[in-house]
């Protein structure tokens, strides 16, 4: 190895994704093969693992917070995962007790999507941190919604049971074969029945070996303050801020 040459190990040390470097047989290193097999069947635990609502509620009121149950139109895990559509419906029967809690003027909704391991260790110490930055603000953001076989949509419906006009749904990312714990966070001003993904704002990749709780957090209050004043979000509130000069 020639000097000042970096090596697979220093490399390996700055990213956790996977990487391939050097000669290759027929087949893999053994090494390899037992870290693929791990990250596999971590990736399969998070989509299948059922978010544990008691447990959530408790840590959040650790943190301050009330918390409020709430299931999707989904009956279970195994259909949640073949029918995305009953994932984003909110039962008119939970949106009658969720109305029962409003109005706020944001609704803060954790969810597990796709990885209810993401969701349990990274979303309510997220969702603190934000109510902090919302109160600063001076915004009434009422109790967290817990829910269960939810997708990104189903806040959407949440908001408007609980009459805010700004929903944050924090909830698990699909794993992939190096990040089973992403909790992504998606925000969206108005929202309204099939409301289009390009009308939300997504902060992704929200975790210790990713973007910090508290940086996310004050990004997505900044969202919200921004939302306040133009009234939209998505890809028009991009373009305002664009326009106006407020994009780097």
């Amino acid at each position: 190895m020639s000097k000042g040459q970096i090596t697979k190990a220093e490399i390996a040390a700055l990213t956790q994704a996977r990487l391939t470097l050097g000669p290759r047989g027929r087949a893999l290193e053994t090494s390899s093969a037992l870290r693929f097999a791990l990250d596999y069947a971590q990736a399969r635990q998070a989509v299948d693992s059922e978010l544990d609502v008691p447990a959530c509620a408790d840590e959040l009121a650790r943190l301050g917070l009330a918390a409020l149950p709430a299931v999707s139109a989904a009956p279970d895990r195994a259909t949640y995962i073949k029918r995305p559509d009953l994932g984003r419906s909110l039962p008119e029967e939970e949106a009658l007790q969720l109305a029962k809690a409003g109005p706020c003027d944001v609704a803060l909704v954790l969810g597990d999507g796709l990885s209810a391991v993401a969701a349990q260790l990274n979303g309510p110490a997220f969702l603190s941190a934000l109510a902090t930055h919302l109160s600063h603000q001076g915004h009434h953001v009422g109790p967290v919604i817990v829910a269960r076989q939810a997708r990104v949509a189903l806040g959407d419906g949440i908001a408007r049971a609980l009459g805010a006009r700004t929903v944050v749904v924090a909830l698990g990312e699909r794993p992939g074969l190096s990040a089973a714990d992403s909790l992504g966070v998606y925000i969206t001003r108005n929202p309204q029945p099939h409301t289009p993904d390009s009308a939300r704002n997504c902060i992704s990749n929200v975790r210790e070996a990713g973007l910090p709780i508290e940086q996310a957090a004050q990004e997505a209050a900044a969202l919200i303050a921004a939302m306040d004043r133009l009234d939209r979000s998505g890809v028009a509130l991009s373009q305002a801020l664009g326009q106006a000069g407020l994009l780097e």
